[in-house]
């Protein structure tokens, strides 16, 4: 084993070792070796940085490294980048320290039928295709790695902060794709990787134009134009937008939401560079079908889910498909119109509190948005609910006496929680969430036949229907056009209950 040490350009007498067996790990532009303890690589460039280049390095291991971790939730965010910590030369190279991935980025199984995977990084391209869960397929993922539809949309809201993080910095990641974003379904969790290609508008421009399924329209129809051309389009805030809205649908949908059975061109990397540039068409545009999948053209190992009649978009509930509409026809080809990260973060929070648990055990996804019809079944397993289902539908006070609707309401199921951000409008559920705000007020329960919410901790929870206070310890029934007022204080709600499925 052939050690070697590396001295730190920013820190004096700082110095790092790696082990040399002579075959780093080669990614795009790097050689990549383990420290003697793992907890950190060693990445080299393999071609010389050049000025630019470098100070944008040393910027990213100082300044945005100070300021997205030594302040108020930092820890959120060290768990969220897997972000570069150090800068090191030797006399011919220039690399940099990077944090070495949790163990849970890591497949303990991989593939059902064999080990070819164990111990290989969870890229998200393993779990944005159909193929890797269909049970027909040899090499489909193991079950224990797979997770439920529910945990795909919790890993969407981290990758969705981590962008959300770097925009309100005045940063462009430049490169997001399932390959620079590692996802874990079983503990729901991300990490956005590649870092040290990060963009800074007018400072440090973007090293690459993206990778393949990911690039904006707007950038692959001007690839051809010069770098200098003030018509081509470079990677920016709002090519990150048309990715992470591809990558969303991708991990929800297990399908690309631009490739489908048009054909632009016989010659298929010119039909390429078509329908995902100048011509890009969602294959679910409401108003033009011609890009629909050709269902008889489809591979077999990617259904139901490439059918997209069978599992359409709108499955991801109201608030999703609003955002996917303005992401994939309003804004395709208007990136300006593109929603913002902080958008999709809430439209993802509020589905969340849509879903329902599939009462089939063997249903594979095991969750479902609630479709808002009088009988309600999964999409999945066709699966229809069982049993009255009590919709909670939320107000806030507009102003003294007057309640307005807040366009958010909350699916009960056995063993649900209240958190503080349902009870409160001003508690926003986000990463800055603290450890009181995470713990539940209360919870819904299936008691003796009937559906009941019971408080922990609410002091102010009143049956405003009945004129009657719930206290701490007591429960209250769930009936059909119940008020309930959760709290006293400024921005406290209302819910109005309906019961579904009677």
């Amino acid at each position: 084993m052939n050690t070697k040490t590396v001295t730190s350009t920013i820190h004096t007498g700082k110095t790092y070792q790696y082990v040399d067996n002579g075959q780093p790990m080669r990614g795009g532009m790097k050689d990549v070796y383990f420290s003697p303890d793992k907890s950190y690589v060693v990445a080299f460039y393999r071609d010389m940085p050049d000025y630019n280049a470098k100070e944008r390095l040393k910027k990213i291991v100082t300044d945005y490294h100070n300021s997205f971790f030594n302040r108020e939730g930092g820890s959120y965010y060290k768990a969220l980048y897997c972000w570069p910590t150090d800068m090191i030369a030797t006399d011919k190279q220039v690399g940099l320290i990077v944090p070495c991935y949790p163990g849970h980025f890591f497949f303990k199984k991989g593939y059902a039928a064999n080990d070819l995977i164990k111990g290989k990084e969870k890229e998200g391209k393993w779990f944005a295709s159909p193929k890797f869960r269909n049970k027909q397929f040899a090499l489909r993922l193991d079950e224990t790695e797979l997770g439920n539809w529910l945990s795909y949309y919790q890993v969407c809201v981290n990758i969705v902060r981590g962008v959300k993080r770097l925009h309100a910095a005045g940063l462009a990641h430049s490169d997001l794709s399932y390959k620079n974003v590692l996802v874990d379904p079983v503990t729901k969790s991300a990490a956005i990787i590649d870092i040290d290609g990060l963009v800074v508008p007018g400072l440090y421009p973007p090293d690459v134009i993206g990778t393949a399924d990911f690039i904006a329209p707007e950038v692959l129809a001007t690839k051809h134009l010069d770098v200098k051309d003030p018509g081509r389009k470079l990677p920016n805030r709002t090519t990150d937008l048309h990715a992470l809205a591809v990558m969303i649908y991708m991990y929800l949908l297990y399908r690309h939401p631009l490739k489908g059975g048009k054909v632009h061109d016989l010659d298929t990397e010119k039909d390429d560079l078509l329908s995902m540039g100048e011509k890009a068409l969602f294959i679910e545009h409401p108003a033009d079908a011609s890009n629909r999948p050709k269902v008889q053209h489809l591979n077999p190992k990617e259904l139901p889910w490439a059918d997209v009649t069978k599992i359409p978009y709108t499955i991801t509930g109201p608030y999703l498909k609003e955002l996917f509409h303005q992401a994939f026809v309003t804004g395709l080809h208007d990136p300006a119109q593109r929603p913002p990260a902080d958008m999709w973060e809430q439209a993802l929070l509020k589905t969340t509190d849509l879903m329902q648990p599939c009462s089939n055990p063997a249903c594979e996804q095991q969750w479902y948005v609630f479709d808002n019809t009088v009988s309600p079944k999964c999409p999945f397993c066709g699966t229809p609910h069982k049993g009255p289902l009590p919709v909670l539908d939320l107000y806030y006070e507009f102003k003294p006496t007057v309640w307005r609707p807040e366009n958010h309401r909350l699916m009960v199921y056995h063993n649900q929680y209240l958190f503080q951000w349902h009870v409160n409008r001003n508690v926003i559920r986000n990463e800055r969430l603290s450890a009181e705000q995470k713990v539940p007020v209360g919870y819904f329960t299936f008691y003796q036949g009937k559906w009941v919410l019971v408080n922990q901790q609410l002091p102010a929870l009143k049956d405003l229907t009945e004129d009657k206070e719930i206290p701490v310890g007591s429960m209250v029934e769930l009936t059909d056009g119940k008020k309930l007022l959760l709290s006293r204080e400024e921005g406290g709600r209302v819910v109005i209950i309906t019961m579904a499925n009677q």
